[in-house]
């Protein structure tokens, strides 16, 4: 059983570190199901 498994998921990757898309890609291939990805600007 994978720690993802049957998980939804919510990536808030930040601008000047690591860009949400670059989480997503971390998380492809596992049981899980992302359904909001994005990158914000924390100032």
């Amino acid at each position: 059983m994978s720690f993802f498994e049957g998980k939804k998921l919510i990536i808030i990757g930040d601008r000047d570190g690591i860009p949400g898309p670059a989480i997503e890609e971390c998380v492809k291939g596992k049981d899980a199901e992302v359904i909001y990805s994005s990158t914000e600007c924390f100032v």
